[in-house]
């Protein structure tokens, strides 16, 4: 038996050193080559880390959050045959250390002796975990659970390295649910868990964008209310037309064509801020980032050359983009370079909002729901469908008047959709 050492990757662009942060793996596990052992978070991208051989692994080399430098030891692995390990490569004694576990307190209740509360109760196969081993999962389904008064450590992970998912969940209380009262005991039951969430990965690096973004950016926003009711009418012809051949389009490629068409005529919204040199550069191609939420945070794909795309060619784009952010497939290229950002919370945009600038950009659309309301039209109360689009701009760079006339220049394209479309 040898060892084989997996050192910290270089990923590319210059960068010297990356953040863990997450394991998928622990010491004693078994691997298989291709098997995602790690995720490291760049300035830009998540990536993962897979195995290139079969083994056990003997030996982590750092803990979630860490960062480490390009070419350090990241894991070992025994495996069969000689493998590679040199005298400088062996591990450091920080990799025999146990992962440290966030304190977290269980949930204690006080019941009368008369109505105990009831807790599902699993007849189907367990996970047998220490008390204090935290099983891996998303914050979304830590909530799940914890929600459902599901103990993670109790559960059985199907997903990557033994990852619980929410179908794990379902599939637990389906196995384990002893009575349907045991879900309104819980709901009514007092609860005093808490559980503390070290901010790393891809959370961290959000916090750290949104704050100096926050800092050096002078934010101003502006609010506009567009009458959508004919370019959904549109939307609507084209889905019943061609949406079985060429796919449905949503409002999205639309916003995006107005972007285009829009900024013709206010080049200084497509630019970006070099306030260290300062430098302001405008740019032809208009590259639309497009905020999509994953399951580890806010992420911003970005569709290139939209200038030359087609309705159906921005929103298969768009499409493909987001799916490969939501499930972590997007890669750095695919998350960098945009020169104007557009955000939407779709159904939940609710009335205004105020986005913060994706820097070095200097303006940002925020979408809002669509909502039917009476309006007065030549005289006549009418229903209308209605939406806001809640802006921000960076004030060192873009005049309120400009951002005004640019919006408003958005409005009058949506609400006479026949002008996006003539040259």
């Amino acid at each position: 038996m040898g060892t084989h050492v997996i050192k910290m990757p270089d990923i590319g662009e210059g960068i010297a050193e990356v953040e863990l942060s997450q394991w998928h793996v622990k010491v004693g596990d078994l691997v298989v080559e291709d098997q995602v052992l790690a995720d490291v978070m760049t300035d830009k991208a998540m990536v993962d880390i897979p195995s290139p051989v079969h083994g056990k692994v003997i030996a982590l080399g750092g803990q979630p959050g860490e960062v480490m430098a390009v070419g350090s030891v990241l894991i070992s692995i025994e495996v069969e045959g000689a493998g590679n390990l040199k005298e400088s490569d062996k591990p450091a004694p920080v990799a025999a250390k146990e992962t440290p576990v966030a304190p977290k307190v269980e949930a204690v209740v006080e019941s009368k002796p008369a109505a105990p509360r009831t807790a599902p109760v699993c007849q189907g196969p367990v996970v047998a975990r220490e008390a204090d081993e935290r099983p891996l999962a998303s914050p979304a389904v830590r909530k799940h659970a914890l929600d459902l008064g599901i103990q993670l450590r109790l559960v059985r992970g199907s997903g990557p390295a033994g990852r619980v998912l929410h179908e794990d969940l379902e599939a637990y209380l389906a196995q384990g649910q002893s009575n349907a009262s045991a879900p309104v005991a819980a709901a009514y039951a007092q609860r005093h868990d808490e559980e503390q969430i070290q901010v790393i990965g891809m959370r961290r690096k959000i916090a750290q964008r949104m704050q100096d973004a926050t800092q050096r950016a002078a934010h101003f926003s502006y609010v506009e209310e567009i009458d959508v009711t004919a370019i959904e009418e549109l939307r609507a012809h084209l889905n019943e037309k061609h949406g079985a051949s060429r796919g449905k389009l949503t409002l999205l490629p639309f916003l995006v064509r107005a972007l285009v068409v829009a900024l013709r005529d206010f080049p200084q919204m497509n630019a970006r801020y070099d306030d260290e040199a300062q430098v302001i550069t405008r740019l032809g191609a208009v590259h639309v980032g497009v905020a999509t939420q994953s399951d580890v945070g806010l992420m911003v794909p970005v569709v290139r050359h939209a200038e030359a795309r087609s309705l159906w060619d921005s929103a298969a784009e768009i499409s493909r983009l987001a799916t490969a952010a939501r499930n972590g497939k997007a890669s750095r290229d695919e998350l960098s370079g945009s020169t104007i950002t557009l955000t939407s919370l779709g159904a939940l945009g609710g009335i205004v909002s105020t986005p913060v600038l994706n820097l070095p950009e200097v303006a940002i659309v925020g979408v809002n729901k669509i909502v039917e309301r009476p309006m007065v039209v030549k005289g006549q109360v009418v229903i209308r469908k209605m939406m806001n689009l809640s802006s921000s701009f960076d004030h060192r760079v873009v005049d309120g008047m400009d951002a005004a006339l640019f919006i408003q220049a958005i409005r009058g394209l949506l609400e006479q959709p026949a002008t996006l479309f003539v040259e």
